[in-house]
């Protein structure tokens, strides 16, 4: 009682320390063909009041919505190009309670700064060294686990040789992923990386296994380079170093995620850049051991792997199958995958969207033990690095074919939000 009473204090201080900021801006908001409901929205913003602010009120026909200013990320950076203005732009988030298709309103943003970043919503609790968890209040939504490699012996290195992010179930209360050890090792959690990788280093033919890292490979943290908190998102921007079987870094990677504060589930986006130091760098590898993957906890190898199914694009697959690429060779390019899986007695479904823009053709795999993913093959050059963005949503309860496609048509057709 007395933790909530605090919480309550601290919660009514940080209002008062939210100090208006005198300017309002102008906003429009087309739904376009689908209807939105529970749905993130982010407008970019040039004006100087949106600089100093972080917090904002937007307001539609009287209903006040609650938004968030953050720097630019991976994603406004490259779709901006040329006209990204890190210095002077500001991302303004917001979620869309409940609006009906082909709808088109005018809001008025009112901005404020809170002195206190973190004082409610999403914030930040570190294990120096170890891991970071994002937090919604109290509640855990995801673990960044970043413990740097550790030689000592090989169950150590096993440990530490890459850095990947667990999700929480929906209440918070236990992971829904996979760490270290069980069923294939080098599965875990939220993971990206490659097990076929070429690069040549002074005329030497160089190649490494950024997956299973057996032979002195790793993906190394390097920094947080950012972090924000607050009632709308969390997320926060890594630094990493993908490094060789020599363990010299041939690659810089910047990975975000950010975490939304949406209704009956948990909504992730991961976005990531990836820039060659050594020239040309073919990355390859195989539907099980390369790309973005999500791998769900030992208990369901252990226990319900029987009662896994997947939910495609084409429909709802039976308990205990699964397909792979190259197997099923139409199990390409998919706008989005779906995994239901049991832990403690209850479903979950977790949805994997892909986005029309990262690299092609994408190559799908799946398993009952509730690993699945998908990878595909590319050249990345220090003039050309690499983009990708996904998100993952993640609920309690099975979901349609017409569910998971509301997720995706979100994430690949969002909200036409602009400033006026």
């Amino acid at each position: 009682m007395k933790y909530f009473a605090e919480a309550c204090l601290s919660f009514c201080f940080s209002l008062l320390l939210a100090i208006p900021v005198n300017a309002q801006v102008s906003i429009q908001v087309e739904t376009g063909d689908h209807a939105r409901e529970n749905t993130p929205v982010k407008v970019i913003l040039d004006s100087q009041e949106a600089i100093v602010a972080n917090l904002a009120e937007v307001t539609f026909n009287g209903q006040q919505i609650q938004g968030q200013l953050t720097e630019l990320g991976l994603e406004s950076l490259r779709e901006l190009g040329k006209e990204a203005d890190p210095t002077n732009q500001r991302e303004l988030h917001f979620i869309v309670p409940k609006w009906p298709a082909e709808t088109k309103l005018e809001a008025t943003v009112s901005f404020a700064l809170s002195p206190n970043k973190d004082a409610s919503g999403f914030q930040f609790q570190d294990k120096e060294g170890l891991y970071t968890d994002v937090l919604y209040e109290d509640r855990p939504v995801m673990r960044y686990m970043y413990e740097a490699l550790d030689t000592s012996s090989p169950e150590r290195i096993g440990e530490t040789y890459k850095v990947y992010h667990h999700v929480y179930d929906p209440t918070g209360e236990r992971f829904v992923t996979k760490g270290p050890g069980g069923l294939f090792p080098h599965h875990r959690g939220l993971f990206y990386g490659f097990n076929k990788i070429s690069y040549t280093v002074d005329g030497q033919s160089m190649s490494a296994d950024i997956w299973h890292c057996r032979n002195g490979e790793s993906q190394a943290h390097v920094e947080v380079c950012s972090q924000v908190g607050g009632p709308v998102l969390g997320r926060h921007l890594l630094k990493l170093e993908w490094k060789g079987r020599d363990g010299k870094p041939f690659a810089t990677e910047l990975r975000e995620l950010t975490a939304y504060n949406v209704e009956g589930g948990v909504l992730i986006e991961f976005a990531s850049k990836l820039s060659s130091q050594v020239g040309e760098i073919k990355l390859a590898g195989d539907p099980q051991h390369a790309g973005f993957q999500f791998r769900g906890s030992q208990e369901i190898p252990d226990k319900t792997a029987a009662q896994t199914y997947y939910v495609r694009p084409d429909g709802k697959g039976q308990p205990g199958a699964f397909r792979n690429w190259p197997g099923n060779k139409e199990h390409v390019n998919l706008k989005w995958n779906a995994l239901c899986f049991v832990l403690g007695g209850k479903r979950l479904t977790c949805c994997y969207l892909d986005h029309p823009e990262n690299p092609k053709e994408s190559r799908f795999s799946e398993r009952n033990y509730g690993r699945f993913g998908s990878y595909f093959e590319t050249t990345v050059t220090e003039e050309k690095p690499l983009q990708l963005n996904y998100r993952i949503w993640l609920q309690y309860g099975e979901m349609s074919v017409a569910d998971v496609d509301k997720f995706s048509r979100d994430f690949v057709t969002p909200p036409n939000a602009s400033s006026k």
